[in-house]
């Protein structure tokens, strides 16, 4: 039985595996059960390895430190994998709002963070990890705990993840109180609400159009499509002509418009009227209609799957000259593009061509269609980012005014490389391409590594804080830093900003970066508006969660 008792109650590393498997298992069942309708989900995971550690199970502070710190650099490189495509994107139109509210929140928070520590004298490193329960950022707790090995200390703060663990659940809670508080604040009737939700997606459901236009501008008689193009200076691709005598066939820059011929035009939303003015009028005419036209000529979406293609523009790869077709638009992560020449294609994009079935076939070869290749892991970008990731979260970085260099960190400096790599990867050479559930599945294992071992870190003294060391005074100061900055920029927001309540709802949510509040949130709604501003702040707020954990731990420890 001597095998039993090293197993269970050992230091080995067969125990230290043992028991992060049952924390983490545990964990994830325990955390799918709602209460109020609301679950703590895969964060359940910490208050799991608290309970374990507080009845007497230990494990290696070596092993549990190096994989801590390993599940938190997958967790945020994986994150910015999938946030990377939108990062720089967000902050246009519409995302630029949202992103400067969001931005406003963590700066409010932090500022009530630094007067409550002025206030009361609760150390730095306690504030920070209550401002990150608070929020439920997990990252933003790693991103302390690494700051505070780096500002000179023998090791973390305990504090740190005692702050965070006694503040969490009320931070979720406190969400969804300010979430709903919004509605009856400002008497949001949900009908009304989906109306303008509705009528705002019908006008941006697309970043592309499909027009069939008829040739009657005289200007343009006899004229090439590639001087027409150069003419207007607008966003367009002519993918098809119509002659007066029914013959179809497919455009290509040197194809010569007449009178009355008939064009499939694809252009962005914004510019179709300028367009339609220019070349003519808007006819009734199908996509459909388009393709019965002539027997022979084909529209097939292609996957792009070749790694040799990856990086490529369009006119690098002469498509058109090659084959005889024609490139009307990319399909990338959902939203369809513009397939202009400097457009460069990137493995996982669905490209449209039009062609005859001989020409689609050489296109295919080329551009590979062949969903199994998707499904290897790419593994090579991934250690690389994540050792450019450590590297670059090394380097201290002087900044005017901090008393001492300030790095990235473990948390950040993965992150800001994966975005890079996600956005400049493909120009490299690099194929950065992940399925959603193989991106899920490395950032699922490291988020619950990571927490599995910061519950089992600091579980011992969970107990004694909470009932005798000012645990409940943390708890009280965690839902202001939730509720107070929520509530002011929810007023600017939906007062001033005039924001639909749903994607009100998102902001909240992703400032937060707290999926608890986002299933509330679209649960609520019956549609997608709260993803969508959830997804256009969530990159910026995690960012900005992660760097302001690590200046306050700089400035003020």
């Amino acid at each position: 039985m001597d095998w039993i008792n090293s197993l269970l109650w050992g230091d080995g590393i067969a125990h230290t595996v043992l028991l992060l498997a049952f924390v983490i298992a545990a964990g994830i069942r325990l955390g799918k059960i709602k209460i109020g309708g609301v679950s703590l989900g895969i964060t359940f995971v910490l208050f799991t390895g608290v309970a374990m550690s507080h009845f007497g199970f230990r494990a290696s502070h070596e092993i549990l430190h190096f994989v801590k710190e390993f599940g938190l650099i997958l967790f945020v490189y994986a994150v910015g994998l999938q946030v990377g495509q939108g990062f720089f994107s967000s902050f246009k139109t519409g995302g630029l709002t949202l992103n400067l509210l969001a931005t406003g929140i963590v700066a409010f928070g932090v500022l009530i963070t630094i007067l409550i520590h002025l206030i009361t004298g609760i150390p730095m490193p306690t504030m920070v990890g209550i401002l990150s329960g608070a929020v439920t950022n997990t990252p933003g707790l790693g991103a302390a705990q690494d700051a505070c090995v780096g500002a000179g200390h023998a090791g973390s703060d305990p504090s740190i993840a005692l702050g965070y663990a006694v503040a969490y659940p009320l931070g979720v809670g406190g969400i969804i109180f300010s979430i709903t508080a919004m509605r009856y604040l400002f008497r949001v009737n949900m009908a009304k609400e989906n109306e303008r939700i509705e009528a705002d997606d019908a006008a941006k459901k697309n970043a592309v159009k499909l027009l069939s236009l008829e040739v009657l501008n005289p200007a343009l008689y006899n004229k090439d499509i590639k001087t027409i193009i150069g003419l207007i200076n607008r966003k367009l691709v002519i993918s098809r002509v119509c002659r007066t005598d029914g013959k179809t066939e497919i455009a290509s820059h040197s194809s010569v418009l007449c009178e009355r011929d008939k064009v499939l035009v694809i252009t962005t939303p914004k510019d179709y009227e300028a367009i339609t003015a220019f070349i003519g009028r808007a006819i009734d005419m199908s996509s459909e209609q388009w393709n019965t036209l002539e027997s022979d000529l084909l529209s097939r979406r292609i996957l792009v799957t070749r790694t040799e293609v990856n990086g490529k523009s369009l006119a690098q790869l002469h498509l058109r000259n090659r084959f005889g077709v024609n490139i009307t638009r990319v399909n990338r992560a959902g939203i369809d593009l513009i397939a202009r020449p400097g457009l460069t294609l990137q493995v996982g994009d669905r490209v449209m061509v039009v062609g005859h079935c001989e020409a689609i076939a050489g296109v295919e070869k080329e551009l590979g269609n062949q969903l199994k290749r998707l499904n290897e892991p790419n593994l090579i970008p991934i250690f690389i980012g994540i050792f450019l990731g450590v590297l670059a979260g090394s380097i201290p970085l002087a900044l005017p005014g901090i008393p001492q260099p300030v790095k990235l960190g473990l948390a950040g400096g993965p992150l800001v490389v994966a975005i890079l790599i996600s956005v400049f990867g493909p120009k490299l050479k690099l194929v950065t391409y992940a399925t959603m559930s193989a991106n899920l599945m490395l950032r699922e294992i490291g988020i619950c590594l990571f927490l599995a071992c910061v519950g089992l870190e600091s579980g011992e003294q969970f107990v004694a804080t909470l009932l005798h060391g000012g645990g409940l005074l943390w708890v009280a100061l965690g839902v202001i830093i939730t509720v107070v900055p929520l509530i002011t920029f929810g007023l600017v927001g939906k007062g001033l900003c005039k924001l639909n309540y749903f994607s009100l709802m998102g902001l909240l949510a992703g400032s937060t970066t707290d999926p608890p509040a986002l299933a509330f949130s679209t649960a609520a709604a019956g549609n997608d508006a709260p993803a969508v501003s959830y997804a256009s702040v969530y990159p910026l707020t995690m960012f900005l969660r992660i760097m302001s954990a690590q200046l306050l731990i700089v400035l003020f420890v």
